[in-house]
């Protein structure tokens, strides 16, 4: 280890500290989960968004709302739902008759931590205020420009059970989403302790632990935390032998794949894994990182032909192919 990333690795040792004690609290409240609790806070310190899938009841509103409390931020929960306009989201112009001028109404969107319940419920053009909100951090409202908070994190659910009256996100959307998790049920140990705690009418309290100001630091360490060429090049390979798999070895899986990952999927996979290095308390990313966070980069971004539905292969399926056969540095 040369000198400037053994410097990098103990500023990063001192500055993640706080980590262990942020997940400490949450698991004050959340039993289990420890995989979706890592991925939000890469998702966080990585400076990007998220999108959720799971069934209703898997402590997904719990974790996030606890997650605001725990770093003191500002907090907005938005039910989408059919009738919803983009003004209930960004805000709108109101008329005070006492001045006879319009005055501007921010919309919940103004806010540090933003979860988007049920984004699916709600028409394309609501969805679009909010991604266009999540792109340029920033909001117009008639013709006034309004920046959005720092950190600014949105974190979106989709319930896959119901899809009747819904509004699916179309493929260019969802590709603005850092990570797509799926969350799963918690095993019999895990959901017998949620019984035991939730069924005595005690109120669990979480206590905060960083501000704001911290998250905004942690993000800047984590851009400087050190990535190897090697691991650069792996993760180019991950994602371009999605686009031309038959350069990669992988000819049976070119009639399966319509569209590659996007260079989107490049970056975030490379900001992602340095997050990654920073929760486990490490200035540099190895190989590990990338696969840990991998599936969750490039779920949304392979889409597959109807030959690959037809013989019912899924896009887990296409990226575990991929990860098995690309070589590891």
């Amino acid at each position: 280890m040369n000198k400037d990333i053994k410097e990098i690795n103990e500023k990063v040792i001192k500055a993640s500290k706080f980590i262990d004690e942020l997940k400490n609290e949450l698991h004050k409240v959340i039993i289990g989960q420890e995989e979706m609790i890592e991925k939000i806070l890469i998702g966080l310190l990585s400076n990007g968004h998220i999108l959720l899938e799971g069934v209703p009841g898997l402590a997904k509103t719990l974790t996030i709302k606890s997650l605001a409390r725990i770093i003191q931020t500002q907090f907005q929960r938005i039910q989408f739902t059919p009738d919803l306009l983009p003004a209930d989201l960004i805000g709108t112009l109101i008329f005070n008759q006492k001045t006879g001028t319009f005055v501007t109404k921010k919309g919940p969107v103004f806010s540090n931590i933003i979860l988007a319940d049920e984004i699916n419920r709600a028409p394309a053009k609501v969805q679009s205020a909010l991604l266009e909100a999540m792109q340029e951090r920033q909001v117009t409202i008639s013709d006034e420009t309004f920046k959005l908070p720092d950190p600014f994190f949105v974190l979106a659910t989709q319930n896959p059970i119901e899809q009747e009256g819904t509004y699916p996100l179309p493929e260019a959307q969802i590709d603005r989403f850092m990570l797509k998790l799926k969350v799963v049920y918690p095993d019999k140990k895990e959901e017998k302790e949620i019984v035991n705690r939730y069924t005595t009418g005690e109120k669990i309290n979480i206590d905060p632990v960083i501000k704001a100001a911290d998250i905004l630091k942690a993000q800047e360490m984590v851009n400087d935390i050190y990535i190897d060429d090697k691991i650069v090049n792996y993760i180019l390979e991950l994602v371009f032998s999605t686009r031309n798999p038959e350069n990669y070895g992988l000819k049976d899986l070119k009639n399966l794949i319509q569209w590659g990952g996007s260079p989107r999927a490049s970056l975030y996979l490379t900001m992602a894994a340095k997050a990654n290095a920073f929760l486990k308390h490490r200035g540099y990313v190895i190989p590990d990182d990338v696969r840990f966070i991998g599936f969750d980069v490039l779920r949304h971004r392979i889409i597959l032909t109807y030959e690959a539905e037809a013989e019912e292969v899924t896009t887990e399926d296409v990226i575990r192919k991929i990860f098995d056969t690309i070589e590891v540095p």
